[in-house]
């Protein structure tokens, strides 16, 4: 829809940039940074939904904290290059919070090639929040809404997974009152690999965590998914290569090629055969390497079950339910103040009555 509405309003502009392949060029130019422009307006926005819909139960709040430098100079003998990239986090924290007690903290990364943090989640933010437990959401490298630059920051599978980490270490860092060893991190799709990239890599970082519907063999998607999809990955500010030309470095991102450095913490992973995203089959071969290194963890294959890519991040019943589940798993092991046992409770603190 929003090229569309950008012909309404840029009708005139268009036809006149496309009279030549220069003139083309220069309108895909204007138009990219027109969406960029949108983006920063939508995020804005919902930025402001945040404050105003959470604001009985939490504290919202959002810090500009630091990364890894850039995965790729532009200029790398420019100055400030080399230097900490600096990225956004939302943070929750209970309206009923006593800093002189220790809460749990869940880091959670959203989902989508380029995309963000958005109220998508607000339910989920706030039966977490209502759990006790502090949240905090990074928008990692290459995350929209915060213009062009940042946008082509992105690392998928690579130095993101540090953001993520990065986001965890600040909160600890800077609130007495979180439990460092009472740390989970929770992620759906891309967020679900970000998750599994972090227990991997970082295992005595965190004690729990669950990977929901999560991206899991890049190598495989760059099969399944189309070239619009695949160009995100083989653009010159990103990986630069296809999966043909360098397959090694689609695997270092993906967490079926990194199973062997899985220590064993607490991990759930859940899928749906209806999953319109991410293939089942790609889920099913994570399970399976999973198992075949003897790594225990615990899993749910769901069948055909309403939303398919987000069957229990939606409102519906089914989702609640295995929500419910969800936060049993994570409560065993983070243990929050007023843990979510029951679907009732649920419905309580996600929706108010």
């Amino acid at each position: 829809m929003r090229p569309f509405v950008v012909v309404i309003f840029f009708g005139f502009t268009l036809c006149s940039f496309a009279q030549s392949p220069a003139d083309r060029d220069s309108f895909e130019v204007f138009q990219s940074d027109l969406q960029h422009r949108l983006d920063r307006l939508e995020k804005l926005t919902d930025d402001i939904m945040w404050f105003q819909r959470l604001s009985d139960v939490a504290y919202v709040d959002k810090f500009f904290i630091v990364g890894p430098p850039l995965a790729k100079e532009k200029n790398p003998t420019a100055l400030g290059a080399g230097n900490p990239l600096k990225f956004w986090v939302y943070a929750f924290f209970p309206k009923n919070i006593d800093p002189s007690k220790k809460y749990p903290l869940i880091v959670l990364p959203h989902g989508g090639v380029h995309a963000d943090f958005t109220t998508y989640y607000f339910h989920i933010v706030r039966e977490m929040v209502w759990q006790g437990y502090v949240v905090v959401a990074p928008e990692y490298r290459g995350s929209t809404g915060y213009g062009k630059s940042f946008y082509e920051t992105i690392d998928y599978g690579g130095l993101e997974v540090e953001d993520v980490l990065a986001s965890k270490n600040y909160m600890v860092e800077n609130f007495s009152f979180i439990d460092s060893n009472r740390v989970g991190v929770v992620g759906w799709s891309h967020g679900g690999l970000i998750a599994l990239m972090n227990v991997f890599k970082y295992p005595n970082e965190y004690k729990a965590a669950f990977a929901g519907v999560p991206v899991s063999d890049l190598v495989a998607r760059m099969g399944y998914y189309n070239d619009n999809y695949r160009k995100h990955f083989s653009a010159d500010y990103h990986i630069g290569a296809t999966a043909n030309e360098n397959v090694e470095e689609y695997r270092r991102r993906s967490p079926i090629w990194n199973v062997d450095k899985f220590k064993n913490i607490p991990l759930l992973i859940h899928t749906n055969t209806n999953d319109e995203d991410v293939h089942v089959l790609e889920v099913e071969s994570l399970i399976r390497a999973l198992k075949a290194e003897g790594k225990k963890f615990e899993y749910e294959i769901f069948h055909n079950l309403p939303g398919g890519h987000s069957f229990d991040r939606m409102d519906t019943k089914s989702a609640k339910e295995i929500r419910v589940k969800i936060y049993r798993f994570l409560n065993n092991h983070l243990k929050p103040e007023n843990p979510i046992k029951t679907y009732d409770q649920l419905q309580t603190a996600g929706y108010r009555f």
